[in-house]
């Protein structure tokens, strides 16, 4: 290395200190890059649906539709891609963690204990899975919730795949950045524990809002739920595991059920 070289490195700034205030700025840029957008987003949606003419049980909400009608390959190419940035943020949140000397294994994310995950995160949807169900068709009865039509993909091959990975997207994004990397920061920003779940529950819910009143208060009982599990468990794996699991079998059930059975809306 030259004495050029070294002069360089040597007049690099030292790593600025992890005060609260650049904790807070971090982790708000980290919602605004990622579900914080979204539940803006959600909410203006939802405005839009509200003051539409027709009844809100009359609107659809489509959860996974196609991108380029009459064109498979490409429609498969924009769906890989939008999965793939989505997840970008939990890039960012694990490089974050580490500039902190830790790492997204602090948040339990990782396969160190895979068998015992699993078997968390199948209990947690199946208890979880069932009664939103029963929610959302309560909800969209009562005219409290848009019609939600979980895949409006083309019958072509890769239709169930995408949707699967589409829902593992979902999960992990949503656990990672919700649950782990936002209670971690609250709490160590000075947040009690009562007050980073009701944020990380209410932001659940912002961003579901689209569906309707039904769907942005049975996330915000799930984020409670969740928060509390991960508070027991230590680790957002199984968590996205289960989110995994309820988002999969929303989005393949419908596809298989969809015109078949008379109490499923469509």
């Amino acid at each position: 290395m030259s004495t050029t070289d070294t002069d360089t490195l040597d007049a690099l700034p030292s790593p600025a200190p992890f005060t609260r205030r650049l904790l807070g700025q971090e982790l708000l840029l980290v919602l605004a890059l990622s579900l914080g957008a979204s539940g803006v987003s959600a909410v203006i949606s939802f405005l839009g649906s509200v003051t539409a003419p027709v009844s809100l049980k009359s609107q659809q909400a489509t959860l996974n539709g196609t991108i380029t009608p009459g064109r498979p390959w490409l429609d498969l190419s924009w769906h890989l891609f939008d999965i793939a940035t989505a997840l970008v943020p939990v890039v960012l949140v694990a490089y974050l963690l580490v500039r902190e000397r830790s790492s997204i294994r602090a948040l339990g994310f990782d396969l160190t204990r895979k068998w015992s995950d699993l078997g968390k995160g199948v209990v947690v949807a199946a208890c979880i899975g069932g009664s939103g169900l029963l929610l959302y068709l309560g909800a969209r009865a009562s005219g409290a919730n848009l019609t939600v039509v979980p895949s409006a993909l083309p019958d072509v091959w890769w239709r169930i795949p995408v949707l699967i990975l589409s829902a593992a997207q979902n999960a992990v994004v949503e656990e990672v950045i919700v649950v782990g990397y936002m209670l971690r920061r609250l709490g160590q920003l000075g947040w009690s524990w009562p007050a980073a779940v009701a944020a990380s529950a209410l932001l659940r819910g912002s961003y579901h809002l689209y569906q309707g009143v039904g769907g942005f208060f049975g996330n915000v009982v799930m984020g409670v739920i969740f928060c509390y599990l991960y508070r027991r468990w230590r680790r957002v794996t199984p968590l996205a595991i289960a989110h995994t699991l309820i988002d999969s079998v929303a989005f393949v059930g419908y596809v298989l059920l969809a015109g078949h059975v008379s109490w499923l809306p469509t």
